[in-house]
Order: structure tokens, then C-alpha cells, then sequence
């Protein structure tokens, strides 16, 4: 390997809530240039169904992408274009909002463990006016590769490259995930382990990369991180993790946006006059033309 990635950065999740009282674990990261293209990450994690019972109603959303994934539980998307989808457990939804969609995620489920995340992707501008798409990825489509020195990893989004651990990179193995077409170029995966196991990813060297334990710990280099802490990551081509005890982590990466980022609600823009005319629209009754 030529260069490995460091930790330059690490931040804690923060409690608050969303949609009809939904409890969440918060990273948000708008106007932070090291988490674009991601915007936000939300972990919805709880045993109690009053805690997500609300579910997310019908709201509005301009210029992002939306990735949810889901560890645990049932949640039924729908939306304005007539989309219906189903996201239970190991799958994952995927939208992009362009110039305007109107949807609602409600739980299908009056009881159990709920566990699962929803990342805002931001789109470039040439994107944010866009016609809105939607896909969802059943937990059998979802890329797995598992062995006793890796543990799982399941690759959600674009892909990366599987370092054999025999200090030969000619032998890498591309692991590629079923969402590929994207705004930017980026990548996401569910990394599972055990205390001792290891994984080493090749990334785009130009590409911003972060990692959210959300279980157990890990550590990069000589830095430990723990369950609820996301790692912003210096810039090199490979990514290596080492397992301390049984635990999950996502793994992001993704081409960084260089342009302006005004946030205001469910809405991201490149300016605050696109903003007031995206709040125009919605009221106006135009995202429902769309």
C-alpha cells in the first residue's frame, strides 16, 4: 500500500428529533467542506416503538439526495409521483429530490427494535432541478463479502477496492454496491466485525471519507473511535480498520461538491434567492406539477 488514511477529525452524534417525534442520533455537516457530498446523518435506533411510531408524514424536499438504510425494522415510502416501496431490514432506499418531491416514511411496525439511518446527499447544481427519481435495494441485492480475517462487508453504494492483506495490490478485489447512478461519484458500506478482524479499502484519493461506528469500537491508525463517533478522514488511497470488539460501521466516501450550500429545512440550495423561490414553489402548489 502506498498511503493510508489517518483520523483529522472526530465528531459526536447529538440527540434531538424529527418528523412526528422521532428520536434520532444526529451528525450534520452542511457548511463542513470534509463531509461533502454528504450533508447529514441520521441513526434512528430504539426499542421502544414511541420513538418512531410518528414516523416521518408527507414533507417536501428540494435539491438532495436521500440514502436510508435499514439494519432493523419495516418503514413504507411513498410519495407524490406515486412511488410506494417497502425498506426492511438489510435494504436500502435511495431518492433524489432534484427540483421538488413530496413524500411520507412511516413505520410498519407497532412494536419491536427499530434500527436504521437516513444520509442527506447533497446534489451538484447542475442536478437540484432535476425530475426526482427513486429506487429501493432489497437486502438481497446488497453487495456481501465475509471472511474470517474481513468479517461482513456489505456495499451499499458505489464501490471499493478489497485489499487481500498480503501486501499485493495487484490482487484487490472491487467490490461494487447496486446503487451506482448517483449525482457524484461516491461510495457507502456496512462494515460487520469481530475483535481482531480487519479490513483495508481502496478510495479515490480525492474523494472525502468518514466512518460512523454504530456499535462496538475501531480504531484507524493509533486512533480509537467508539459507538455514536464519526471520523473525518485525512486524504490518502487506502482505508484500513481495525475491529477492538463485536461491532458495525458505515463507511462513506464521495467526490466533494465546491459550491455554495445554503441549508433552510428540507431544502438545499446554492443561494438564499433559490431558496425563497423553492419556498414559493412549494407553497404554490408546483412540486405537486412535477
Amino acid at each position: 500500500m502506498t498511503s493510508v488514511r489517518t483520523v483529522d477529525h472526530v465528531i459526536a452524534a447529538h440527540a434531538t428529533s424529527d418528523g412526528d417525534g422521532v428520536k434520532i442520533q444526529r451528525l450534520a455537516g452542511f457548511n463542513n467542506t470534509r463531509f461533502s457530498p454528504f450533508l447529514m446523518i441520521d441513526e434512528l435506533k430504539s426499542d421502544e416503538s414511541k420513538d418512531y411510531v410518528g414516523g416521518f408524514p408527507p414533507h417536501p424536499h428540494r435539491g438532495i439526495e436521500t440514502l436510508t438504510y435499514m439494519l432493523q425494522g419495516h418503514f413504507q415510502h411513498k410519495d407524490h409521483m406515486g412511488n410506494v416501496g417497502e425498506l426492511r431490514s438489510g435494504g436500502a432506499q435511495w431518492m433524489a429530490a432534484g427540483r421538488g418531491v413530496i413524500h411520507s416514511e412511516m413505520p410498519m411496525m407497532e412494536e419491536g427494535a427499530l434500527h436504521g439511518f437516513q444520509i442527506w446527499i447533497n446534489q451538484p447544481a447542475s442536478h437540484k432541478m432535476l425530475p426526482a427519481q427513486y429506487h429501493d435495494f432489497q437486502s438481497e441485492s446488497i453487495t456481501e463479502h465475509q471472511s474470517e480475517q474481513r468479517g461482513l462487508l456489505r456495499v451499499i453504494a458505489g464501490g471499493f477496492e478489497l485489499h487481500n492483506q498480503t501486501n499485493d495490490d495487484s490482487e484487490a478485489l472491487r467490490a461494487q454496491g447496486p446503487l451506482q447512478k448517483t449525482g457524484v461519484p461516491l461510495s457507502v458500506a456496512d462494515w460487520r466485525s469481530h475483535s481482531g478482524q480487519k479490513v483495508t479499502l481502496g478510495t479515490n484519493v480525492n474523494h472525502n471519507a468518514m466512518t460512523y461506528v454504530y456499535r462496538g469500537s475501531i480504531k484507524i491508525g493509533d486512533k480509537v473511535i467508539k459507538q455514536g463517533q464519526l471520523a473525518l478522514l485525512t486524504k490518502a488511497e487506502w482505508l484500513s480498520l481495525d475491529s477492538l470488539e463485536d461491532s458495525g460501521v458505515l463507511v462513506f466516501s464521495g467526490e466533494p461538491i465546491n459550491e455554495p450550500v445554503v441549508h433552510y429545512g428540507p431544502f438545499v440550495m446554492n443561494s438564499m434567492k433559490e431558496i425563497e423561490q423553492t419556498i414559493q414553489d412549494y407553497n404554490n402548489g408546483v412540486f405537486e406539477t412535477y
